[in-house]
C-alpha cells in the first residue's frame, strides 16, 4: 500500500519535475533524486511522459490534463497523478521498470479525476514492462496481469505564447481543485508583446503583463461583464486576487505556477503537444 502525505504546495516542486524545462529566477533543485537505479539503454529517462491513457480490465480511462512521469538517471519517479504530484524509487533493468513504494500529496479532487488517479497509481507499481514506439515518442507501461499506461512524450512549454489552462487554487500552504463545473474554463496566454488575456472561468479578461526574472507584474484587469453561477464567481474572485499586481511564477515543464504575495495563487497545465 502506498503512504499518503499530506504536502505543503510550496513543497510540491520537490516532486515535480524540476529537472528540466524550468523558466524563473529561483533555484529548482530537488532532494528527491536518490532512490532506485537505471540500467538501460531505452530513453527512458529524462524525458516528460504525458500521460494519455490507463487501461485497467480491458477499460480504458482518459487521463486528465496535468498527468505526466519523468524518470530521473538516478531512479526516481516523480510526477502528477493527474491532481496529486507523486514521487517513488523506481529501479529499470533493460525494459522492466520497478516501482517501489511512493509518496503523494493530498489535494481534494473532482470525483472523475479521483477515479483516473487511484487506477494510475494502482498501475503504476511493482514491475512494468516497457514498450517504446512511433520513433520513441510513444511509451507503453504494462503491468504483469496485462493492465497497461500509454504515455506521450512531450518538449517544455515556453512562458510566452502557451495557453495554459488553470487546473487548481491554492491559499497559503493549500492546494485545491478547481470548484465542480468550472474545470478546463479558466485560462491565460502571455504575448510577446506583454499583454496577457484570457478566460477567469465565465469572464474574459485583457490585461499587461511585464516579466522580469522570477516575477510578474500585471497591470489592471479588462474584463467582460457576464452573470456567471455561483461556483464560477468563486474560481474569478480567486484569479482576481492572483492576478494582480507584483506575482511570483515558475515554470517546470508544462506546468506553471503563480503565486500573489499573500500566499494566493493558482497552477496551470499547458495542452498536450498535437
Amino acid at each position: 500500500m502506498r503512504n499518503q502525505l499530506s504536502i505543503p504546495f510550496t513543497a510540491l516542486a520537490l516532486l515535480a519535475l524540476a529537472a528540466c524545462g524550468t523558466e524563473s529566477g529561483s533555484d529548482s533543485g530537488s532532494g528527491a533524486d536518490s532512490g532506485g537505479s537505471v540500467a538501460t539503454d531505452l530513453p527512458l529517462t529524462g524525458v516528460h511522459w504525458t500521460v494519455d491513457s490507463v487501461t485497467v480490465d480491458g477499460k480504458k480511462s482518459a487521463a486528465p490534463g496535468g498527468a505526466h512521469v519523468e524518470i530521473t538517471e538516478k531512479g526516481r519517479a516523480q510526477g502528477n497523478y493527474g491532481c496529486n504530484h507523486f514521487g517513488a524509487d523506481v529501479t529499470v533493468d533493460g525494459d522492466t521498470i520497478t516501482v517501489g513504494p511512493g509518496e503523494m500529496t493530498e489535494m481534494a479532487c473532482a470525483e472523475d479525476v479521483q477515479g483516473f488517479e487511484n487506477a494510475l497509481r494502482d498501475t503504476f507499481t511493482g514491475k512494468l514492462k516497457a514498450k517504446l514506439a512511433d520513433a520513441e515518442k510513444k511509451l507503453t507501461l504494462t503491468t504483469e496481469k496485462g493492465d497497461s499506461i500509454t504515455l506521450t512524450s512531450e518538449p517544455a512549454a515556453p512562458l510566452v505564447g502557451t495557453k495554459w489552462t488553470v487546473n487548481s487554487l491554492v491559499t497559503g500552504e493549500v492546494a485545491a481543485s478547481l470548484p465542480a463545473g468550472t474545470e478546463k474554463n479558466a485560462h491565460l496566454t502571455f504575448g510577446k508583446d506583454g499583454s496577457v488575456r484570457g478566460n477567469l472561468g465565465c469572464n474574459n479578461f485583457t490585461s499587461t503583463a511585464k516579466i522580469s526574472g522570477d516575477t510578474i507584474t500585471f497591470g489592471r484587469l479588462a474584463t467582460t461583464r457576464r452573470m456567471c453561477a455561483g461556483t464560477a464567481m468563486t474560481l474569478e474572485s480567486h484569479l482576481l486576487k492572483v492576478l494582480e499586481g507584483n506575482v511570483t511564477y515558475k515554470v517546470e515543464h508544462r506546468g506553471l505556477s503563480l503565486t500573489g504575495p499573500n500566499g494566493t495563487g493558482v497552477s496551470a497545465t499547458a495542452a498536450p503537444v498535437k
